[in-house]
């Protein structure tokens, strides 16, 4: 199930599922999308903040739920992460998603929300840049276009030219891409929103957690058994889990070794998407390839119609 293209002229839909945003950051988001020829509907609590969440949870439920049902909603784009997503997964009706299937994008803490919307509906998401991104970056703005607006046809997927995505076990894997954030992934574990990596591609990011966080995480995926089922890997950016000295700890690259690229499944890592920049627009839940040999993602589906 995928969401219609997006066209000049669309109506987006900005909320808040997770942490509230600064207002004047809400309204330099609002004034450049309008800049790149789009109409703007605020959720109804995009300004509102209970200590570290955008609202109470059944306000940005609301808001969630409002734009899936609003006719004139085109695309929602969520202003931030940070926490509180997944307090809203029991309060989505998500048979009004599976009868609106629209453009639904955001990254991080939103990581959640994609997962379960495409496997709960089997909507196409979209891990990608949000309103408080950086849209200046002219890769991640070009990504981010491109894929919401031309990806009606199969297509390739490649970091930005000077930047190789780098092939760490050679072969070819397909499945539907699945992932995120790394600390939202293993967060679903045991729960009803619990991800499903089974013959599928992993897709790993994270942000300012050290080597042994990011061992502790993989490590719990390994003992569920969901690195095992997994077709292959992408790892994306881990952006701040760097040391300044490993005299008491290993770094992230032997992390991986042992812990994904021990499983001698294809992977990819270097891909330019997480929280750092370029920031490119990957669709959670779509039939892709990837190519070891040649150091490429193919999606094989249409991502938009």
């Amino acid at each position: 199930m995928i969401g219609k293209r997006l066209i000049k002229g669309f109506n987006i839909g900005l909320i808040s599922p997770s942490s509230p945003e600064n207002p004047e950051k809400i309204k330099e988001s609002i004034n450049f999308l309008k800049s790149q020829g789009f109409n703007i509907k605020e959720g109804k609590f995009l300004y509102e903040k209970v200590g570290y969440l955008a609202g109470e949870d059944r306000e940005r439920a609301q808001d969630f739920m409002d734009m899936f049902k609003d006719e004139t909603i085109d695309m929602i784009l969520c202003m931030r992460g940070g926490y509180g997503s997944m307090r809203i997964l029991p309060l989505i009706d998500y048979e009004i998603i599976r009868s609106n299937p629209k453009i639904f994008v955001g990254y991080s803490d939103i990581t959640s929300l994609l997962n379960t919307i495409n496997s709960r509906c089997g909507l196409i998401t979209f891990h990608g840049p949000m309103g408080n991104s950086n849209f200046n970056d002219v890769d991640t703005l070009n990504s981010f276009l491109t894929t919401l607006m031309n990806g009606y046809r199969p297509y390739k997927l490649l970091n930005p030219l000077g930047i190789d995505l780098t092939r760490n076990i050679i072969g070819k894997a397909t499945g539907k891409i699945v992932g995120g954030n790394l600390s939202l992934i293993t967060a679903t574990l045991g729960t009803p929103y619990e991800i499903d990596t089974k013959n599928n591609i992993l897709f790993m990011e994270d942000i300012n957690e050290q080597p042994y966080v990011i061992d502790r995480m993989l490590t719990q995926l390994h003992l569920s058994g969901k690195l095992h089922q997994c077709s292959g890997f992408i790892i994306g950016q881990f952006t701040g889990c760097s040391l300044p000295n490993y005299e008491k700890s290993l770094t992230i690259n032997e992390v991986m070794l042992d812990k994904i690229l021990s499983l001698n499944k294809p992977t990819l890592s270097n891909f330019m998407c997480g929280h750092d920049y370029p920031n490119l627009t990957l669709p959670i839940g779509v039939k892709a390839e990837i190519d070891c040999h040649k150091g490429e993602i193919n999606i094989l589906e249409p991502v938009v119609k």
